[in-house]
Formats: C-alpha cells, sequence, structure tokens
C-alpha cells in the first residue's frame, strides 16, 4: 500500500491526494492509473467532464460541439458579489464558456451524442446555457438517431438565473420526450452529486440509470431534508446503492468498468441481426408425453428445490445479458429478474421470476413471490420491449404472487393487470416458458404470449393444489386428488391449447442436468421464436389476442 502517515506537511510532494472516505494518501500518478478512484477503498473521486470522457471514449473520438451560447445575467442578480463575476471567476477556474460540455464520440465504434456536466463550474448548476446545450444535444442526437448519453453532477437548477433556470427542467425534459416516442435510446449516467432540477428533469429520464458507486443522488439534499423534518437520516440516504435498492436506477457501476457496460448496451440497443441459435425438432414436443408419474410428483418435481432457476437459463441460453433493475417508484424485487441479452444475433428482453438453491436465496427472492414493484418492474421492462422492436422471452416459476399486507398497499392486483394488458398489446414477439411451478395470476403476468411453452414436469395453475383442497375440503390433505382435478401438468394443458408445446426434461427431472435442459430451452425458443420474427406488430398482437380469445369459445376451445 502507496500512503503517507500524517497530514500533508509544506516541502511535501504536492502530488499526494488524501482520500476524502477512507483517509489514505494516494500518489497522484497511481490515482490517474486508477481512473480517479481510491485503490485502497473505491471510493470515486470527482473529475472533469474532459478527463470523464477520455475514459469513456474511442482514443481521438470526440469532437466537441461549438459554444454557441453564452451565459447572460438577465435578472441583475447579486449576493455577495455580481453574478457576471461569479461566471467570470468560474470561466477563468475551469476554461469553459459554462458547466457543460457537449459533443460526438464513439465507444468500441458505435457513435453517439454525449453531454457532460462539470461540478467544478458553479456547482454544475444547471442554468439557460446547460438547459440549451443538453436539449440541442437531443436534437442532434435525434435528427442523426444516435444514442445520447447524459452524465449528470450537478447541485441543480442555477438559482442566479431565477425562474428561467426552472424552466430548463422542463425544456429538457420534452427533449428527452421527443427521443423516447422516435425510440432513440437515451442512457443517464449520475455521478456525484446530482441533484435539484437536474435530477428531477433529464438526469433521470432515460431508458437506462446508472450511477457511480458512493454517488449522492436525490431530489432535496441531505441537510434540507434534516433541518426540515428534524430526523437524523439513516446511513448511505441518497447514495447510488440506497437508490438501486429502492428502484430507482437500474445499476451502481464502478468507473472501471462503465466504458464496457455502456458499448454492451450501446450494441444491445443497436440494430440486431435476426440471427437466431439453432433450433431442433425435438427440442418441443406437440403431442402429450407419456408419465408414469403421479400429478402430485410432477407439482414435487416442479418444485424441486435445485431446478435451475431464471437466472441460470438466462446465463446458459443467452449472451451479454445486462441486468436491468427497479420500478422507478418503489423499490427493485429480487423474486423477479429482467434486462436485455442477445440471443444469437437477436437482441432480446428477458424477464422471469426467480427463486434459489437454498435458505438464503430463497429469503433473498422471497420464494420467487414478487411484490407488486417486482411486476411493475416488469411492465417497464415490456414498455422498453416494445419501444426498441426487441422481442421478449419470460421464465415462469413462482407460487403465485406475494399475498402480504404490504404487497395489497402498493396495488398487487393493479401491478399484474397493468402487466397482462400491455402484454397483449406488445407490437414485439413474445415467448413465455413455464420452467416450474405456475402459480395463478402471478404466472399470468408473464404469460400473454404468441407462444407458451411449458417444461416436461412444470405446471400451470389457477390455484396451488394445496389452496384447492383447502377451499373444497377445509384441508390441504386432499391436495393429490384436488392436482389431479386440476389438470395443471404440461400434457393436460397442452390438450388444453393452454400452452403450444412441450420442452422435455431429462427422465429423473431438469435439476439432474441443468445445463442439458438449458440447452433444449435454447432449441425451444428459437424453434418458437422464429417464425414470430416474420410478423408485422399488428400481426403479432391480432394473434396473441385470437389466442386468448379461444378459450371458452364453444367452437374454438379444444
Amino acid at each position: 500500500m502507496t500512503t503517507t502517515p500524517g497530514p500533508i506537511r509544506a516541502g511535501q510532494d504536492v502530488q499526494w491526494r488524501r482520500c476524502a472516505s477512507c483517509g489514505a494518501y494516494i500518489y497522484g500518478k497511481r490515482l490517474d492509473r486508477n481512473r480517479k478512484v481510491c485503490p485502497e477503498c473505491q471510493f470515486h473521486f470527482r473529475i472533469p467532464p474532459d478527463v470523464r470522457i477520455a475514459q469513456l471514449a474511442d482514443a481521438g473520438s470526440f469532437e466537441a460541439f461549438p459554444d454557441s451560447y453564452a451565459p447572460r445575467d438577465l435578472l441583475g442578480f447579486r449576493d455577495s458579489k455580481p453574478y457576471p463575476d461569479r461566471l467570470r471567476d468560474a470561466q477563468a477556474r475551469t476554461g469553459r464558456q459554462d458547466a457543460v460540455l457537449a459533443g460526438r464520440m464513439s465507444v468500441r465504434g458505435r457513435q453517439l451524442v454525449v453531454a457532460v456536466l462539470d461540478f467544478s463550474f458553479m456547482g454544475g448548476s444547471m442554468g439557460t446555457v446547460v438547459g440549451e446545450t443538453v436539449a440541442a444535444a437531443a436534437r442532434t442526437a435525434l435528427a442523426e438517431r444516435l444514442p445520447l448519453l447524459l452524465i449528470a453532477a450537478s447541485g441543480g437548477a442555477r438559482m442566479q438565473e431565477g425562474a428561467l433556470s426552472l424552466m430548463q427542467m422542463a425544456k429538457t425534459s420534452q427533449w428527452i420526450a421527443a427521443l423516447r416516442e422516435a425510440r432513440v435510446p437515451v442512457i443517464n449516467l449520475n455521478t456525484d452529486p446530482t441533484f435539484g432540477g437536474v435530477s428531477a428533469s433529464f438526469a433521470m429520464l432515460g431508458d437506462v440509470v446508472l450511477a457511480e458507486p458512493g454517488s449522492l443522488l436525490g431530489f432535496a439534499g441531505p441537510q434540507v431534508i434534516r433541518n426540515t423534518i428534524r430526523q437524523e437520516l439513516p446511513a448511505g440516504f441518497q447514495s447510488a446503492e440506497f437508490l438501486l435498492e429502492h428502484g430507482m436506477i437500474d445499476a451502481v457501476v464502478p468507473r472501471e468498468s462503465q466504458r464496457e457496460q455502456l458499448a454492451r448496451l450501446l450494441a444491445l440497443l443497436g440494430p440486431s441481426v435476426p440471427e437466431l441459435p439453432e433450433g431442433s425438432g425435438d427440442s418441443v414436443l406437440t403431442r402429450p408425453v407419456p408419465t408414469t408419474r403421479t400429478t402430485r410428483e410432477t407439482v414435487a418435481l416442479a418444485r424441486d428445490i435445485q431446478r435451475p432457476t431464471t437466472l441460470e437459463y438466462i446465463g446458459y441460453v443467452f449472451d451479454d445479458f445486462v441486468g436491468l433493475h427497479g420500478d422507478r417508484a418503489f423499490g427493485d424485487d429480487e423474486a423477479l429478474v429482467g434486462g436485455i441479452a442477445r440471443f444469437g444475433g437477436q437482441s432480446v428482453v428477458v424477464l422471469g421470476h426467480q427463486k434459489g438453491h437454498d435458505t438464503a436465496e430463497l429469503v433473498r427472492s422471497n420464494f420467487g413471490m414478487p411484490n407488486p414493484e417486482g411486476y411493475r418492474k416488469a411492465l417497464r421492462l415490456m414498455r422498453f420491449a416494445d419501444r426498441f422492436g426487441l422481442p421478449v422471452i419470460a421464465f415462469i416459476d413462482t407460487p403465485g404472487a406475494f399475498p402480504g399486507i404490504g404487497a395489497e398497499e402498493r396495488g398487487q392486483s393493479v401491478a399484474i393487470a397493468e402487466c397482462i394488458l400491455e402484454l397483449s398489446r406488445l407490437r414485439v414477439p413474445v415467448v413465455s416458458v413455464v420452467t416450474g411451478e405456475g402459480g395463478s395470476g402471478g404466472a399470468l403476468a408473464l404469460g400473454v404470449a404468441n407462444s407458451v411453452l411449458i417444461l416436461e414436469n412444470a405446471y400451470y395453475s389457477v390455484i396451488s393444489p394445496e389452496g384447492c383442497s383447502t377451499i373444497l375440503f377445509g384441508t390441504a390433505e386432499h391436495a393429490g386428488r384436488a392436482a389431479d382435478a386440476l389438470r395443471l401438468t404440461a400434457s393436460e394443458l397442452l390438450r388444453l391449447g393452454v400452452v403450444d408445446g412441450i420442452v422435455p426434461e431429462p427422465p429423473d427431472g431438469a435439476h439432474t442436468a441443468p445445463h442439458t435442459t438449458a440447452l433444449t430451452v435454447k432449441s425451444a425458443l428459437a424453434r418458437t421464436l422464429a417464425p414470430l420474427l416474420d410478423l408485422s406488430g399488428e400481426q403479432l398482437v391480432d394473434a396473441r389476442r385470437r389466442r386468448y380469445d379461444s378459450f371458452g369459445d364453444p367452437q374454438l376451445q379444444p
């Protein structure tokens, strides 16, 4: 460890920097090599826009937009000194006209437009020049159909420009809305600090919102909140990690990983090559599968704790998976996972219920029973898929939606209903596969699809056998009888037309050969998705509607 004891003294090498987090002294060149991240505690030092861009962009690719806008003192504002004097001081110190640098650059050869705020210029505050520069960057991205990267570091709106600075929140937001409508990707990277009028406008509106570790992010600053409510704030309050836990951002990305993460996102959101993995004919069975197992034994296999989880299927079946998190309202839910990935040459959105193989994993994932925030995360990703024309692939494995007090308070029924509605109108292919338990509406929330597959030993039902037995017989002792009556096995569901195909498992179940099972699922998904890629959005919606219209129609029901 390269540190020096005690404070820096007169005559000591000024190239040493003291970490504000752990107190370690770091040699300047070592800190530069480590991207201005403390090698002892990983604290991220603030960096200026040109350094930030150099860390992310392909060498020599950045071309700055000309400084077309100069800040003006439209209010005659004066505090301890006139606003023009403050501007001149900031300009002399930073070499910039205002608190933003914008231009074009490339990352791994992919072009994009970027705008970066400079906290060292009047706290990165957004006045008319910052607002206009961000809006102009968005207009350029829209005109050239290039992704837009917005990197924030700001205390908020600039007080010295009064209500005009407030209007920049609307100005920048409406151009993000224009990009969203045009299906041009917007990625946010929020750094320390991001507050006020910046956090409450363009900094939190991207299709993907990332943040640096330890960054403070929020609307009102912690001191304002503390003085207003007269309460001590919890540890980690308003940190990037706090916002991730509470569903407000997609990921916390260390500086060393940001270029790679950005490159993967740009590739996944760029043009897809509709080439899928090879799909074999025996990976999807369209006739009932003979079995010697009882229905109760099949249910037990579907629930086996070692059965492959959604994240394991994602690892086996897809490439370049980037997990996305949060419902943007309350929290992130580990019982329902999702993100973007590559399936062959085709980018897709992947969703699924998540369980686990031991007590810790099961508790963390709430035994695969999502709360409303899990379904609202899925809803957000469904809309994301529709916006960028990405097929949706969903893995279903849940005993049901979580039936808790908090879940009801936060609108469990509404969240499930919105997922069902949204899936019914997506103009992209949707394929769902039941890999374990298909428990009632909590399963159907990911199951309104153009094609529904089911693993050989999975089940799909309106209620659990135990629940059915309790309601009908007053005890769970008749669960086996109830399971038989519910006709919930793969073969019965195929006969009823509820599923379109059965994915075979190894003789003793999917958990005995997870990799082999996953490869079969991969083949089945490829075979099922391929013909759907040839259909228009209107045809996909119509086919999905006709599929569900058939259930209960005496002329169409098998």
